[in-house]
């Protein structure tokens, strides 16, 4: 029940109440919520108070509306800790599930402007281009596109793009990839990009920036990726620096 005398508001106990139920597998992936009708009875709470509490796990994509059907359980998200240079198929796997990805462009190009001063290449400079999407278990989770120097890699085929890229680059190329640096923000799906992950136009899409470098300091690829913010979270472990105060 709820403590209507407590300091914290009652649509932020609600919704604690609920997540616990839902952390604790009592309501599992793809169940339908109780009613605002059911939970506004069963807590003896206004029916406008439950639908604050509701309309925030479906921010924090707990839960999800469909309309005209009802409030139903989100899928887990899936957790990425930014402690190391990984791949997307190694960090599926990683997870138990099996990865793959649908080669939406593959072509040689001349170096964009946007990509040239990431890579350190005059504009123009041959680079591979692909534009993937990214699944697990078959269901999207991104949507990447990767400008890869061609001078460091050599001769590439598609088929290079249809698995793990950092695989085929160490294992066929020889290149070992050293580090790299990561930009993260936020922003919303246009209609493409969500026709292509299954979700909603105008949706929370979590946009990832990377420019990786070989052992020797070369660099090597620029990778600009979208990831559904529904499905996916990223985690990272901040030591307190010495000396601060």
């Amino acid at each position: 029940m709820v403590n209507k005398e407590s300091s914290i508001p009652i649509y932020y106990q609600l919704a604690e109440q609920l997540r616990r139920r839902i952390e604790q597998g009592e309501l599992k992936a793809g169940d339908m919520m109780p009613s605002e009708r059911e939970l506004s009875e069963q807590f003896a709470i206004s029916r406008m108070t439950v639908r604050q509490a509701i309309a925030s796990l479906v921010d924090d994509g707990i839960v999800y509306r469909k309309k005209g059907t009802g409030t139903f359980v989100a899928e887990e998200k899936i957790e990425q800790h930014l402690s190391g240079l990984t791949s997307f198929s190694e960090d599926m796997r990683a997870r138990g599930m099996e990865p793959s990805a649908t080669v939406l462009t593959f072509e040689k190009q001349g170096c964009p402007a946007e990509a040239a001063s990431f890579l350190g290449l005059e504009l123009n400079e041959p680079v591979y281009y692909m534009k993937r999407l990214r699944l697990a278990d078959k269901v999207p989770m991104a949507l990447e596109e990767t400008w890869l120097s061609a001078a460091l890699s050599g001769p590439m085929p598609e088929e290079a793009a249809s698995g793990s890229l950092y695989t085929w680059l160490e294992e066929r190329a020889g290149i070992r990839i050293g580090r790299a640096e990561q930009w993260m923000e936020a922003a919303v799906l246009n209609e493409a990009e969500a026709m292509h992950l299954q979700t909603k136009a105008g949706g929370p899409v979590l946009v990832m920036e990377r420019q990786t470098y070989t052992a020797d300091g070369r660099p090597l690829e620029l990778v600009r990726s979208r990831y559904r913010a529904d499905r996916y979270r990223f985690h990272l472990d901040l030591p307190r620096s010495q000396g601060g105060k």
